[in-house]
């Protein structure tokens, strides 16, 4: 088995892949000659040694072979295929950090061994502008110093929160889904607002501006969600009576019962 001579390798080089390496080199936990890449499509090879300097090719067993510690990037169909593809060149120094949805560190020790080094994250998409909230869990026989390398990695492009893997659903309900549920709120706002005689554009612009005044408040103000909303809401004001429409209307109720159905699917999904 060659040397390994690559500090991180991916297996898998989508926009995650790109927005997690990017993290790595503009935070100085990796240089991009540490970063090795697989992945089938040459233009995504192509894009990635272009723009960040990576090297790159279509073999993942070469990767895993060369690469100290494995990120695993790829579709949940495709899942088998990739450990099976990089369970020859693994040894005892190999890590396998894995951001594929649904599958569970279980299923990769069973397909790679029980005694191999796993840790789980589920990032959301904000990761793509560095802005990311991740959950981790560890596997059976990942260490603390597993734990804090996975952690570095994805906190250089967002925040990361650990919890036990039977919780890895509610954190894809929350955080890993969260910004469609925002995404979906900007629509409806935007909606509401042309039906309310705004140029669409015009509402629409609003809304997503809007949403990102609020979300730097939210970080930067000491004050908690409550206390944020609070401060808004004016007694007998415009916005109370939005915000009363909306307790009328078990807004609350609501946003629970769809991270509910969000974790139930999650559990059907698993492996």
């Amino acid at each position: 088995m060659p040397l390994k001579q690559y500090n991180l390798g991916f297996i898998g080089g989508g926009n995650m892949a790109e927005a997690i390496a990017r993290g790595c080199i503009r935070t100085g936990i990796f240089k991009p000659s540490e970063i090795f890449v697989a992945d089938p499509a040459s233009e995504r090879r192509e894009l990635l040694t272009r723009k960040l300097g990576l090297a790159t090719t279509d073999d993942c067993g070469a990767v895993a072979a060369a690469a100290k510690s494995i990120l695993l990037a790829v579709k949940p169909q495709k899942i088998e295929e990739a450990l099976g593809q990089i369970k020859p060149a693994l040894d005892s120094d190999s890590l396998i950090i894995s951001i594929v949805a649904a599958v569970s560190t279980g299923f990769i020790e069973k397909q790679l061994g029980a005694t191999i080094r796993v840790v789980r994250l589920m990032p959301n998409t904000p990761v793509l502008v560095g802005a990311g909230a991740s959950g981790i869990c560890r596997g059976h026989a990942a260490t603390d110093a597993d734990m804090r390398f996975a952690t570095s990695i994805f906190g250089a492009c967002g925040v990361v929160v650990e919890v036990p893997e039977s919780l890895m659903d509610a954190i894809t309900s929350v955080s890993g889904s969260g910004p469609a549920y925002v995404f979906y709120l900007a629509e409806a706002m935007a909606a509401a607002g042309a039906s309310m005689g705004l140029a669409p554009a015009d509402a629409q612009l609003l809304a997503k501006q809007t949403i990102i005044g609020a979300g730097r408040l939210l970080e930067q103000s000491p004050d908690s969600v409550e206390e944020l909303r609070r401060k808004v809401t004016s007694p007998g004001g415009f916005t109370e009576a939005a915000i009363n429409s909306m307790a009328s209307q078990k807004f609350a109720a609501m946003i629970a019962q769809a991270l509910s159905a969000a974790v139930q699917r999650g559990a059907e999904l698993s492996r």
